[in-house]
């Protein structure tokens, strides 16, 4: 099979496309802060959450709804912050896939990824794990919001997080992206084979 790859480029396709899978599993889980209400778990992601208050008219009480789901609209999610950081992180995310699934790509195809292209693609991996890395430092802005105060017994402040935790998806976004700007733009430089020259 034919491969624009070297050997060290074999290598930053794979660890591309995990880097990429890390941040975006991360990203998509509501799973970044975790805390309790009404002796239920509740977790908050940038644009999803699991269990939430609902009026039952028959008992006339509040109850915990234990499922996740998104948020009804986009201005729904509960601060500015948590919108900037889902757009920042969701835009940063698609970056990585995209160099992910190029670097697959041509360990099937000869010609696809040269030595410019490679260190093209790692220069856009350092970008999307920069921008996932500006959502999860914007991410504890959004702590001072009235729903995460609900759930982190009214303690909860900018960067405090009262009763509350950090989640595992929260670790697993930022270490996708960390990942992606440290390792995988260094070994893309080396990705790529050096294009033949020809007479004419």
């Amino acid at each position: 099979m034919a491969s624009s790859l070297t050997c060290t480029g074999v290598i930053w396709a794979l660890l591309s496309l995990l880097c990429a899978a890390a941040s975006c599993v991360g990203f998509f889980m509501p799973y970044w802060l975790l805390g309790t209400q009404m002796d239920k778990p509740v977790s908050f992601g940038t644009f999803r959450r699991c269990s939430y208050p609902v009026r039952d008219e028959e008992r006339q009480a509040t109850v915990m709804l234990e499922q996740c789901g998104r948020y009804a609209s986009f201005h729904g999610i509960p601060s500015l912050e948590w919108r900037i950081c889902t757009v920042v992180t969701g835009v940063g995310c698609g970056l990585l896939l995209l160099v992910a699934l190029t670097a697959l790509m041509g360990c099937c195809i000869s010609d696809l990824i040269s030595r410019t292209i490679g260190r093209v693609a790692g220069g856009i991996q350092f970008v999307g794990g920069l921008l996932i890395g500006s959502g999860c430092a914007l991410y504890p802005l959004g702590w001072d919001s009235e729903e995460v105060q609900q759930t982190c017994n009214n303690s909860s402040n900018q960067f405090q997080l009262g009763s509350c935790q950090i989640g595992w998806a929260y670790y697993c976004t930022g270490a996708g992206a960390a990942a992606a700007m440290l390792l995988c733009t260094w070994l893309s430089c080396f990705a790529g084979k050096r294009q033949k020259q020809y007479p004419y």
